[in-house]
């Protein structure tokens, strides 16, 4: 059986890994030559929109799944016309666009921050009256580990951010029924700043025939909005918190018809979550699973699109992962530790580029500490965003 990846990056590349094992082959698309999935599998290297080259790619596949969001919605559904693909091109779609996201958060009943559309600089300050301040500018499509995002706390900020951004132009302000604040206009979303205790993420799991597990919640840590630190399962989690996440997982299964790995990252406030975004996928939060978890995300997600029964979840004592980014460890000092695995994804160094990830597993979550303190000691740069995690014991963090 031969399976299409749309995307040749490293989740790609694990999810092969998770394959092969399982007997299955894999058949990658992705526009760059350079896509570490081609030490691994065949290739094909076009645009997503060349329907040639997806026609070609789609021809023996058993179906089609996505390692990363950001496919055209249009290749998708050129495909889908003549291959299954899961997740749905419905899923892609809502996760492509933070403000349809945000509004399926709101029908779904999903907690979600307050937010308002923006089409241009013209609907910002309305935006703000009704939002406040502080709060977050974002596009609506595209942008990623904090790219396309504004912070603003002050008229100032909002003066600066309306510089930034497109004027609305004549023809559209001709166009009846234009509404800058509407959302089918915006290019934009404001949303109002949470001040949260911590991220958490959930990793849920549907199958072709509706059977559905879930991942223990992580408490993810980031810095200039890329995930450095994910700790698994998260520590001093409530039973409710975890319920509230699974709930929230299962009503976007079942709105979506949904099928494959899905993650949905929150902030825990006050003793509820919020739903800030989702990602139709599997997802960085979730390396830990490859040696923290009975099933690996990567391998659960396969089972779940090829319709085989789906693996356990159950976490294998306490977990740490940290992204290694823009420059890589002395290997050996990373696995003199014990229990710890190094995984790097064969790309060149670039400053914020993901290079790869360890993934630290012990007996508990004070052992887990002890290692990840030994793990601190050789990364003394401040973008690994240890020494806060570090400074109060694990067990009582949140």
């Amino acid at each position: 059986m031969t399976i299409g990846i749309l995307g040749g990056g490293q989740l790609g590349y694990m999810l092969a890994l998770a394959g092969y094992p399982l007997g299955l082959h894999f058949r990658f698309f992705d526009p760059s030559p350079e896509a570490p999935v081609g030490r691994i599998a065949s290739r094909v290297t076009a645009e997503f929109c060349d329907e040639a080259a997806l026609e070609k790619f789609a021809s023996g596949l058993e179906l089609v799944t996505y390692e990363f969001e950001n496919v055209p919605v249009n290749a998708v559904r050129f495909l889908a016309e003549r291959v299954p693909v899961f997740p749905p091109p419905a899923a892609l779609e809502a996760a492509q666009d933070r403000l349809r996201e945000k509004q399926l958060f709101l029908e779904l009943g999903i907690p979600t921050t307050e937010f308002a559309a923006v089409a241009d600089r013209e609907a910002l300050d309305a935006a703000v009256k009704k939002v406040g301040l502080p709060a977050m500018l974002k596009t609506c499509r595209m942008g990623y580990d904090g790219k396309g995002q504004w912070l603003l706390r002050t008229a100032e900020d909002v003066a600066r951010a309306k510089g930034e951004l497109p004027a609305a132009s004549p023809k559209a302000m001709e166009r009846p029924g234009y509404n800058s604040s509407s959302s089918n206009d915006a290019a934009f979303i404001l949303e109002r700043f949470v001040k949260f205790s911590r991220e958490l993420s959930v990793l849920a799991v549907r199958g072709r025939t509706g059977e559905t597990a879930v991942y223990p919640l992580v408490e993810n840590h980031h810095r200039d909005g890329i995930l450095r630190l994910s700790l698994a399962p998260a520590p001093r989690l409530d039973p409710a918190i975890q319920r509230a996440a699974e709930d929230a997982a299962e009503s976007v299964f079942e709105a979506l018809q949904y099928v494959g790995v899905l993650a949905i990252e929150f902030f825990e406030q006050d003793g509820r979550l919020l739903a800030n975004e989702m990602a139709p996928r599997v997802h960085n939060s979730g390396h830990w699973t490859i040696e923290g978890a009975l099933t690996s995300q990567f391998e659960n997600h396969l089972r779940a699109v090829v319709g085989l029964p789906l693996g356990s979840t159950h976490a294998i004592g306490s977990s740490a992962m940290l992204n290694l980014i823009g420059e890589l460890p002395d290997p050996v000092e990373v696995l003199a530790i014990r229990d710890a695995h190094l995984h790097l994804y064969g790309k060149s160094p670039r400053t914020g580029r993901k290079l790869g990830h360890v993934t630290l597993r012990a007996a508990s979550a004070e052992q887990l500490a002890s290692r990840l303190a030994e793990l601190s000691s050789f990364f003394h740069r401040p973008e690994f965003c240890l020494d806060a995690v570090l400074a109060r014991p694990l067990s009582s963090r949140a």
